[in-house]
């Protein structure tokens, strides 16, 4: 590690200030538009980003991934993910909503307002078949590592709430051996994957 990041390290406190949205997407839509097809490429391009940037802003982008998986978990958004993976577990869900993200402002926004939209943004290559993306969680871990050394849970402020370990009770308005439930909310997905 140089010189400055020692010296950034040793100033860097605790923190819950994300990343800005137009920042975020701006990384994730060069990785989109770089390697979207490729999610080894894809993570290199996002790690590269992050290099170039201070440590607080790499716990930004940490920060700023949770709270859009925090305004993604919602009913209709796990039926889609469901629908999509042939079956979703909470850890799946939480991989779906990744692959969400790693899509891109435009896809992500366009799922929360319906995640039958999702349908628009499925990828080219008709053989894949899986969407979820979990490396994208730790790309920021291991940047921030690299340049570091240190661990990024370690400065992450205790006020941050909109992350895993808090997110809202919802009751679930479909159910999976009802599959009408499931056209309702999500009738182009079920159309293809159902």
């Amino acid at each position: 590690m140089d010189k400055q990041r020692q010296k950034e390290l040793a100033e860097l406190k605790p923190t819950a200030e994300m990343m800005s949205e137009v920042q975020f997407w701006t990384i994730v839509q060069t990785a989109v538009d770089d390697a979207s097809d490729d999610e080894d490429a894809y993570l290199e391009v996002i790690k590269r980003q992050l290099s170039k940037l201070s440590l607080k802003e790499m716990v930004g982008f940490r920060l700023r991934t949770d709270k859009l998986l925090y305004d993604s978990y919602t009913s209709e958004m796990w039926c889609a993910g469901y629908l999509m993976n042939g079956g979703c577990s909470d850890d799946g869900f939480e991989y779906f909503r990744l692959w969400v993200i790693s899509r891109g402002q435009e896809a992500y926004q366009a799922a929360i307002a319906n995640p039958d939209n999702l349908i628009n943004y499925l990828p080219e290559d008709e053989d894949t078949d899986f969407f979820e993306f979990e490396s994208f969680w730790y790309v920021a871990l291991e940047a921030f590592e690299e340049a570091s050394g240190a661990e990024l849970y370690d400065y992450i402020d205790d006020s941050f709430h909109t992350c895993e370990g808090h997110y809202p009770d919802f009751e679930f308005n479909w159910e999976e051996d009802d599959p009408e439930s499931m056209r309702k909310i999500c009738p182009r997905l079920f159309e293809k994957f159902g």
